[in-house]
């Protein structure tokens, strides 16, 4: 366990080490280096929760592979890919700033968090055939994603990704391929950002402590702090308080009492992951496949066969299967939290939205009380070949779906990452979920927009974010700014060694 560290009233308190805290730690200590910031961590570690490895598939989000950012063919048969762009342009923010970090010495060995592996959309069934033909003409049109593939023919996609072949009966089958994506651990990238901003002035971190309160206090936040080896409360205060703790974001809004956090509530869904260790298999498959959406199976349940690289080995990965859970949080989570965040303001609109869902709640149960059998034969959709002893089954991670009363009759999962934050702008907290960790340094570069304008409003505020995300003010999605992506990208590309 890292040695604790305190700050006594710094100006900025984050709670929570994962992706989202460590990039934005490390963005406003290089961008006013004279601020003092502690970061509490609930867990005996860093990013061990949604950012660990385990617990999440790695996809470098990008929209390259993804059917569910470009779910529909619209009349003329054509498919808007504005989402798979709007994706793209974020996750590339999150490539610039780690690549800045890697060029200024701030981290080291980029290999040890971002590696380069190729991204295959996967379908069959000729409507789907039809369909993939579509999006990837959508897609190959834009700059972002120049060198796109599409095949039909079945040696071309067995070249790409041989699994995908290997015992396949004679159906209509089309996958895309582009070789700019990439496989992250979004765990190692958070420690090794509060690393260095562990190692800055007036800078702390403490893990295995728990945040039990927070109360505003004219301008600053009171915090009070539980340290979970001794049984000590601590109490702390910060003009500035960011909560990008996963699951347990919720239940600190809560208790924050702002009006942005009335009649919020939670729906938390558990994760499962098949994984296969066998060399022999493993070394067939160098990508990401992203299938197309099961039968009654909601967006978050698309299947994917996937390369990961953890702790420099190779492993396959496949899933998600999704599971029964009332914790917001794997390790220190408890199967009170979400009883204990119905509340007078959220409990209609939680009823309103369960009985509107039923049919999910129906997919949760039967995905938890299924057999090893019943998971195969999903495998098989994606590895005909696939036998049960190359695989087993592991927990990944929890993800609590915000609920707000706006959702109104609308499924309560659904993509779509957002910060809630108050009206005085001291205090800001993550919700939401995919692409989440990926556009992570996007979605606090709003947050530094919103809660610390002062900072970005000066020439040498700007040149700083400049050097750090070269495109944060520009809108590199413009047609007569593919010359500018392309030189900005392959920088990052060299500096992270993903060329």
């Amino acid at each position: 366990m890292p040695t604790a560290t305190h700050i006594q009233n710094p100006d900025v308190i984050l709670i929570g080490t994962g992706v989202m805290s460590a990039n934005l730690g490390a963005l406003l200590k290089k961008l006013q280096p004279e601020l003092s910031i502690q970061v509490y961590e609930v867990t005996e570690d860093w990013a061990q929760e949604s950012s660990n490895g385990w617990n999440n598939a790695g996809t470098g989000h990008a929209g390259i592979c993804e059917l569910s950012y470009t779910p529909h063919r619209e009349a003329d048969g054509t498919v808007n890919v504005a989402k798979a762009v709007q994706i793209f342009e974020q996750f590339d923010h999150s490539k610039q700033f780690w690549s800045y970090a890697v060029g200024s010495g701030m981290i080291q060995n980029p290999k040890e968090f971002i590696n380069p592996v190729q991204h295959i959309s996967f379908v069959h069934g000729q409507d789907m055939v039809d369909y993939l033909r579509a999006r990837h003409a959508g897609m190959a049109a834009h700059h972002f994603f120049q060198g796109i593939e599409f095949a039909t023919d079945r040696d071309q996609i067995a070249a790409w990704a041989p699994l995908l072949l290997e015992g396949r009966s004679d159906v209509p089958i089309a996958a895309t391929k582009m070789d700019g994506g990439t496989d992250v651990n979004f765990g190692n990238v958070s420690r090794k950002l509060l690393s260095w901003l562990a190692a800055q002035d007036q800078c702390g971190i403490a893990a295995n402590h728990r945040v039990t309160g927070l109360k505003k206090n004219g301008e600053r936040w009171d915090v009070k702090i539980k340290d979970l080896a001794t049984g000590e409360i601590r109490r702390n205060s910060a003009k500035f308080i960011f909560v990008g703790a996963g699951g347990g974001s919720l239940p600190l809004l809560q208790k924050a009492g702002i009006p942005e956090a009335k009649g919020l509530g939670g729906f938390p869904i558990g994760g499962q992951w098949l994984i296969c260790d066998n060399p022999e298999i493993v070394a067939k498959h160098q990508a990401k496949v992203y299938g197309q959406p099961l039968e009654s199976a909601p967006t978050m349940a698309v299947p994917h066969l996937d390369t990961r690289i953890l702790d420099g080995k190779k492993t396959l990965l496949f899933g998600p299967f999704a599971a029964w859970t009332t914790k917001f949080l794997n390790e220190k989570g408890s199967y009170l939290d979400l009883p204990l965040s119905v509340k007078p303001d959220n409990l209609a609109t939680l009823i309103k939205i369960g009985i509107s869902n039923l049919e999910l709640v129906k997919y949760l149960v039967q995905q938890g009380t299924q057999s090893m059998a019943d998971r195969m034969d999903v495998l098989h959709v994606f590895y005909p070949a696939a036998k049960p002893e190359d695989w087993k089954l592991i927990d990944a991670g929890i993800r609590v779906q915000a609920i707000k009363k706006t959702d109104g009759e609308a499924g309560i999962v659904h993509y779509g990452t957002e910060v809630i934050t108050d009206a005085a702008r001291s205090i800001s907290a993550l919700l939401g979920a995919s692409p989440g960790a990926s556009v992570s340094v996007n979605i606090v570069l709003e947050v530094i927009k919103m809660c610390f304008p002062h900072l970005l409003n000066t020439p040498e505020g700007k040149a700083r974010m400049s050097e750090m995300i070269p495109t944060w003010d520009e809108d590199i999605k413009q047609p007569d700014k593919a010359g500018r992506f392309q030189e900005v990208s392959r920088k990052a590309d060299e500096l992270l060694e993903l060329v």
